[in-house]
């Protein structure tokens, strides 16, 4: 059976070398492109895909929250994280988020073949690099307890901060959502309360530090 493979990532360059990858390899092939985490969840609608290549940091829904969303709405789905982020903080999170590994985009060619045979056959792959770090720097505690205040919010919630944090209105937000104002603006209230942080500026600084949105590319 041919391995069908969905991109997700906002870079249009980044997508067409890891195609051009991709292709390269027997048995395997790309179902489709997509710029965003909202606009993979209408291709998986549509097409059918057994492997997702997810970026982390993009905008509107980034791929960390849309990986728990596909994990769950999508489950013979499987999602492989690509991403530039080496902080151990951003495998943790993606690991809670049903994702079966985690590849950097430093990796070479081999790599990408090793976590597309491992995917096929049902196992987790996560690279080397990555690997080595976690076992030398990562505590025990930690393993068991990775998370921090980001895990306070609903799936929901995190959705609303970053639309927030990248400067979105509570109508925008709302029109995006197909929700009311007031439902926003309750969900922003609830966000404050259970972070402890009363306004929109250090909502935007916790964003940054949590990785829900970036400075730059």
């Amino acid at each position: 059976m041919t391995l069908r493979i969905l991109l997700v990532d906002n870079h249009p360059i980044v997508r067409a070398g890891i195609r051009a990858a991709i292709e390269s390899i027997p048995g395997v092939e790309v179902a489709g492109e997509a710029d965003s985490g909202r606009e993979a969840l209408a291709l998986l609608k549509a097409e059918v895909v057994h492997l997702v290549f997810m970026d982390i940091s993009m905008p509107g829904l980034n791929g960390l929250e849309a990986t728990t969303r596909i994990t769950r709405e999508f489950p013979a789905v499987r999602v492989m994280i690509l991403s530039r982020h080496e902080n151990e903080q951003y495998f943790w999170h993606a690991l809670k988020a049903g994702a079966v590994g985690y590849i950097l985009k430093r990796a070479a060619l081999t790599e990408l073949r090793a976590a597309i045979h491992r995917a096929r056959d049902g196992e987790i792959y996560v690279s080397p690099a990555l690997s080595s770090r976690l076992a030398k720097r990562t505590p025990l505690k930690q393993t068991v307890h990775p998370f921090g205040p980001l895990e306070r919010l609903t799936s929901r919630q995190r959705e609303i901060l970053q639309l927030l944090a990248e400067g979105q209105s509570t109508k925008e937000i709302a029109l995006l959502l197909r929700v009311s104002p007031k439902t926003i603006e309750y969900h922003r209230a609830q966000i404050m309360q259970r972070l402890a942080i009363y306004d929109v500026p250090g909502l935007v600084r916790f964003a940054l530090r949590a990785g829900l949105i970036t400075q730059g590319p």
